[in-house]
């Protein structure tokens, strides 16, 4: 096949936003529904069993945050990077959680509720008036939002609360030195989840679903909370105890549960304010998702760079050459040694070179001053340890 007559597969389940899709240049991608032997795969809610990534999948790609729709840690050990698109949505989302906010503190959804049931006519305007001290509320300036997590939501909450005049505590473990430099400097650093719990009027939270944050909000922390304490989760499901949540309104330890993630078990109780699903929700940012996807899952297909994979180190390097290879392998010792060595053998030069590692997963990128034979892509994908090779050629035309 000849680098002009290239084309790559992409396989996109959910409907993705039409402008993120264009960005796929026609001379080069072949985009549809559900399409046999793709090269990658691009969605958004589709839940992907691993009996739908077929083996010449290269890539997947999800035009949002979070990954647990996706098998990641089978796809890792396939050496198939997992994309996603962190930030794309946040204003969304941030958005909504004051949306929320200021519901739950002005009482808007009971208030409605209310309206709506009033019988017309004799009395109307006697009965709204007799019936709105019950939904009286209160003002935002001067009460404190605790923010667990400080990423791209996170920092935006914490900053859109400041400028309301209102106090914020956060607390994020892991925050990046990126999204340090990005809060106000009046946001109080906790020292824990528990101390935001305790110092805090509202508090939202911001965090991925993983063994470490499952149940993170469970009834010793609610015990903690100041009475009355509104929480809002606009960001996974699983993070918050439920039956915690359901026993701590009933004991007035919480005003408000409100969250994006209705369930039975919350269903039809008057604290809590569930919505489906709306944080990223908007056309902004469904459009905002898919081109930065798209383009990453290109800069992979075309140039074999990573960024903004889940699974994999982040990697870029410019082009020298029109001979490059891309390799995943275990993060153990002496491979960039053995796949060297490897090429070296074959009478191979390297032009340059980058190797990176995250935890178990390592990725390298060689461009070299001429082709490798198939038979050199065979004999390093035989060494122990790597899980993916494949060549990247150079796509001039692709635009």
């Amino acid at each position: 096949m000849t680098v002009a007559a290239l084309k790559y597969r992409v396989s996109v389940y959910n409907a993705i936003s039409a402008k993120g899709l264009e960005r796929f240049p026609a001379g080069h991608y072949i985009v549809g529904k559900a399409l046999q032997s793709p090269d990658a795969i691009l969605l958004r809610s589709h839940a992907l069993s691993l009996d739908e990534v077929p083996a010449m999948v290269k890539a997947v790609g999800r035009a949002g945050t979070g990954v647990n729709n996706i098998p990641v840690a089978e796809l890792s050990a396939r050496g198939v990077p997992v994309f996603n698109a962190p930030g794309a949505n946040a204003n969304a989302v941030k958005e909504l959680v004051f949306a929320a906010i200021l519901a739950a503190a002005r009482n808007v959804i009971p208030a409605v509720g209310y309206v709506n049931e009033l019988t017309p006519g004799p009395g109307f305007d006697e009965s709204v008036e007799a019936g709105k001290k019950q939904f009286a509320g209160f003002e935002l300036p001067g009460r404190t939002l605790g923010v667990i997590g400080l990423g791209a939501i996170g920092g935006l909450v914490a900053d859109t609360a400041i400028k309301l005049g209102m106090k914020v505590l956060g607390f994020d473990p892991e925050i990046t030195v990126d999204n340090a430099w990005r809060l106000p400097a009046s946001v109080k650093r906790a020292g824990s989840i528990d101390e935001v719990i305790r110092g805090s009027d509202f508090v939202t939270l911001h965090l991925p679903l993983n063994d470490k944050t499952r149940n993170l909000v469970d009834a010793k922390r609610l015990a903690l909370a100041r009475p009355r304490l509104v929480l809002l989760n606009f960001a996974r499901e699983g993070i918050v105890d439920e039956a915690a949540v359901v026993r701590a309104l009933a004991d007035k330890q919480l005003r408000k549960y409100v969250t994006d993630f209705p369930s039975e078990a919350l269903r039809g109780n008057p604290g809590v304010i569930a919505l489906p699903h709306l944080g990223a929700s908007t056309e902004e940012a469904e459009e905002n998702c898919a081109l930065m996807v798209v383009d990453q899952l290109r800069e992979y297909l075309e140039e074999g760079n990573i960024r903004n994979a889940v699974n994999f180190p982040s990697v870029e390097m410019a082009r020298e050459s029109p001979h490059r290879i891309a390799i995943s392998n275990s993060n153990v010792p002496n491979m960039l040694g053995q796949i060297s060595t490897t090429m070296a053998q074959a009478g191979l030069n390297i032009h340059n070179m980058v190797n990176k590692s995250k935890g178990e997963m390592a990725y390298t990128l060689v461009d070299l001053d001429s082709a490798a034979a198939p038979e050199v892509i065979r004999r390093i994908a035989q060494i122990p340890g790597v899980l993916s090779i494949r060549s990247v050629p150079h796509i001039a035309a692709a635009a």
